[in-house]
């Protein structure tokens, strides 16, 4: 038998995907500025947003109705992060300030001041600790901060300084390097921080000590996203990729490759599906359409690598991408300050992934095989 090619992940896929878009989603128009992040918190009914106008928000999920938001940073607010029962926020600010709030009633519990630009916030598991990065600061060299923040404790008690400092002086070559994104690894194992030089560092959390470094790309990590149970992460580059990793040995699993610079990239929890968002530089928007600058969200075959769907709506380049732990539905934060809330039909959720595959010389298809067993049968 001759060897017979199979249709390709896109054109299989791209129909079922086609029927998913044809739904309108909700428009968030609560944000004034650019769009820095978007994330759902661990069950998934809310969603947490903020961006360059000081106020971060919490939304409904199941019907994008805003039920609060955080008052009293002066700066932008470039990240955020809700810990596992979502009682607590933390958030990061350009006013060189990180707060801790109340997420039920919109409280400013702490403001734990920093030396420069607070660029990330994360929980540690059990929510007692948070990390944050700060940028550089006049003759203040870039910092990692760990805070205790024991939940059942009063918060008069915190103190005002972390409990750990990790210093990042500048490179050998006198260069600056800037931390972009942190995370805490299972069981609070590690510190994992990505930098604007395209490499990621491992810390251990109780002494500094920097566990191991590599360089997964050539420019600036924009952005790591962890799938829930942190197994695997895959990291947006302004090298017009993402890269898929495993966390276990940092052994690179997949590229997707784009050309454009990718600002934030999720893992489905359901699917083998990755979701790409990015775009042309922001400073260069006003001076192209909607439809050249290529302000989509991409959808990848996470085993395959291929793409083979996309959405559109955004004016500007998509900055922060979030898909929720169900797998039904997806946020997406762009530069034109809208935030995008996309449900998933019932054809999606339904569909079954195809596995291509090259029918060797000599091999038959399962379809072959049951209409010769029925032909002797009959016989």
């Amino acid at each position: 038998m001759p060897t017979q090619s199979l249709p390709t992940i896109s054109a299989i896929l791209a129909p079922t995907l086609f029927c998913f878009i044809a739904r309108r989603p909700i428009l968030l128009k609560g944000h004034e500025r650019s769009i820095t992040v978007v994330k759902f918190n661990f069950d998934g009914d809310l969603l947490f947003t903020a961006s360059k106008d000081h106020i971060p928000s919490v939304w409904r999920n199941e019907n994008g109705e805003r039920i609060g938001t955080f008052n009293g940073h002066k700066g932008t607010i470039w990240d955020l992060d809700v810990c596992r029962f979502s009682k607590r926020v933390v958030t990061a600010s350009a006013d060189a300030s990180a707060k801790l709030w109340d997420c039920e009633t919109g409280e400013c519990i702490k403001t734990f001041v920093h030396h420069g630009p607070v660029r990330g916030a994360a929980w540690a598991d059990g929510s007692n600790m948070f990390a944050t990065i700060s940028d550089p600061f006049v003759e203040h060299n870039a910092q990692i901060s760990v805070y205790d923040v024991p939940e059942n404790d009063d918060p008069s008690s915190y103190s005002d300084s972390p409990r750990l400092e990790i210093d990042l002086p500048k490179t050998s070559d006198g260069k600056r390097v800037n931390a972009t994104n942190i995370v805490w690894l299972n069981l609070n194992e590690a510190l994992f921080v990505t930098f604007d030089n395209g490499s990621i560092r491992l810390y251990d959390p109780a002494t500094g000590e920097e566990l191991d470094e590599f360089y997964p790309h050539e420019k600036k990590i924009n952005r790591v996203s962890f799938n829930l149970d942190k197994t695997l992460f895959i990291t947006s580059s302004a090298d017009f990729t993402a890269k898929l990793y495993d966390v276990v040995d940092l052994k690179h699993l997949k590229t997707y490759k784009t050309d454009r610079p990718v600002n934030d990239a999720v893992i489905s929890e359901t699917k083998d599906h990755i979701l790409l968002g990015g775009g042309q530089e922001a400073m260069s928007v006003t001076t192209t359409s909607g439809k050249v600058g290529k302000f989509e969200t991409r959808f990848f075959h996470l085993v395959y690598e291929e793409e083979f769907g996309s959405v559109k709506g955004h004016f500007g380049p998509i900055n922060a991408l979030a898909i929720n732990p169900n797998g039904r539905s997806y946020a997406s934060g762009a530069e034109d300050g809208y935030i995008r809330l996309h449900y998933f039909d019932k054809s999606y959720l339904d569909m079954k992934d195809p596995v291509p595959e090259v029918l060797e010389e000599g091999e038959e298809d399962d379809d072959e095989m049951e209409d010769r067993e029925s032909d002797s049968d009959s016989d």
